[in-house]
């Protein structure tokens, strides 16, 4: 364990992804690191622990991945669900060199499930860790430990001194105390303020008390207001965030990937007075998924519901609570406090409108539309006439936010009057400075891993 007595040339701020690939970086180039994490020990990791998967670019099969996925392909995947919101230079620059990170993070003790095939469609695209994030999380701990890395948990980073163009200390609180360090640089890796539920609010109004944080219940955006409020330039929009529709039993923090509902494209789904409101097949659920979350904040009390049948029970995967399930649709209406009759005609109408359902296809884009019905369904739209009928509810999860530092291609960070010559940023804390709106599955970890090398790297040859 470290003491705060210690010189060091880095102070890491975060404990996550990102964090621990800019410490290990450094060690590896010399530096002596100290990684702050206000978690405690058993919640370490911040919402990395969460994660499952890993966007890589690749040129030919490598490690678990099928095929190729190229640069452009893989660009074009996130200007979609962007609408173009994103800063093509560095997401160039991150697309580009996960290539070789996936390498990189099997050499630092990364393991990866062989590929994947079904419903989410992404053998081609993603890479899995086996054992989820929690695995890479203490994979990446123990590898950091062997090079040296110190780590304080329970140590909440206050403030961080800029003057003029450099950070001089940092402050924080560990077993009580108030400490402070001078290291010769910062790396702030220390995620987004949606912990916050009245910085929330005040992006978003009262909607956000409604809101499901999936991830850490840390990341309150401390490190990120004090430096934004010294003039640190910002990026991105204080109401954009990763938000994906999750099950509306989740708990308020830390719910995770499991509370996730991956049932929509196989569904109806309505609000609270049983209306629909979008196209629940408008793509593939992992180009789609992160966009329900604001779709679900725009509905009264920022709730729906998604409403199947036995035939599509099996065709997605499971969330960690079970469906409510019943004979009759009014049943199913009454148990999930709908209007009964609104439901019936919701779903006739819907079912009037499904047409040939013979080219289903439950994995790819297969064309089966409804007719005439607004919003329409897009693909895989059969009717739901099988019971039992199952039901579950959605709520918006929120797993960061977007409102970050902005930085350079070289991951540093700057005020109006030129470059702060010893702080970067990585990880979620500048993912804004890529994502304008939107998400694609796996890419926040490529932001973390690309970045936080790249800091790992700046900041170890600064204080050298």
């Amino acid at each position: 364990m470290a003491t705060p007595k210690e010189a060091y040339d880095i102070a890491v701020i975060g404990g996550g992804n990102a964090a621990l690939c800019a410490a290990m970086t450094a060690a590896e180039a010399g530096a002596r690191v100290l990684i702050l994490e206000t978690a405690p020990k058993p919640y370490r990791g911040g919402n990395s622990r969460h994660t499952r998967n890993f966007r890589c670019m690749h040129s030919g099969p490598l490690g678990p991945l099928v095929e190729a996925y190229s640069e452009d392909e893989y660009l074009s995947d996130l200007l979609k669900v962007t609408g173009g919101k994103t800063d093509e230079h560095l997401a160039r620059l991150a697309i580009r060199t996960s290539e070789e990170c996936l390498p990189w993070m099997e050499e630092h003790g990364v393991r990866f499930q062989p590929s994947l095939s079904g419903t989410l469609s992404l053998a081609r695209t993603n890479a899995f860790f086996m054992g989820g994030g929690k695995s890479l999380v203490n994979a990446y701990y123990r590898t950091a430990a062997g090079l040296g890395v110190d780590v304080l948990y329970e140590a909440a980073v206050t403030h961080l001194e800029l003057n003029s163009d450099q950070i001089e200390w940092v402050d924080y609180t560990y077993e009580g105390q108030s400490q402070r360090i001078t290291p010769k640089a910062v790396i702030v890796a220390s995620g987004g303020f949606q912990a916050d539920t009245d910085w929330l609010t005040r992006a978003w109004g009262e909607p956000a008390k409604n809101f499901l944080i999936r991830g850490t219940p840390y990341n309150r955006g401390v490190v990120l207001s004090d430096l934004l409020d010294q003039g640190v330039e910002s990026v991105g929009d204080p109401t954009q965030c990763h938000a994906v529709a999750i099950d509306g039993r989740a708990p308020k923090f830390d719910g995770g990937i499991v509370t996730r509902l991956d049932c929509v494209p196989f569904s109806i789904v309505v609000n609270k007075d049983a209306e629909r409101f979008y196209d629940e097949g408008e793509d593939v659920w992992p180009k789609r998924y992160a966009i329900w979350g604001r779709l679900v904040a725009a509905q009264p009390d920022q709730v729906g519901y998604a409403i199947i049948d036995a035939k599509s029970l099996n065709l997605f995967m499971p969330s960690v609570f079970p469906p409510l399930k019943a004979d009759r649709l009014d049943e199913l209406a009454g148990m999930m406090d709908l209007p009964a009759e609104k439901l019936k005609a919701t779903v006739s109408a819907f079912n009037a409108a499904c047409g040939d359902i013979s080219g289903f296809h439950p994995t790819e884009l297969d064309g089966v539309t409804t007719s005439g019905l607004i919003p329409p369904k897009t693909n895989w739209a059969r009717p739901i006439t099988e019971p039992p009928f199952y039901g579950y509810s959605l709520r918006t999860g929120v797993t960061f936010t977007y409102l970050g530092l902005k930085v350079d291609e070289t991951a540093q960070c700057s005020t109006p009057s030129g470059k702060i010559k010893n702080l970067w940023a990585a990880g979620e804390t500048m993912a804004g400075s890529i994502l304008g709106q939107g998400y694609l599955a796996g890419f926040g970890m490529t932001i973390g891993t690309v970045f936080g090398r790249i800091a790992g790297r700046e900041a170890a040859a600064y204080a050298n």
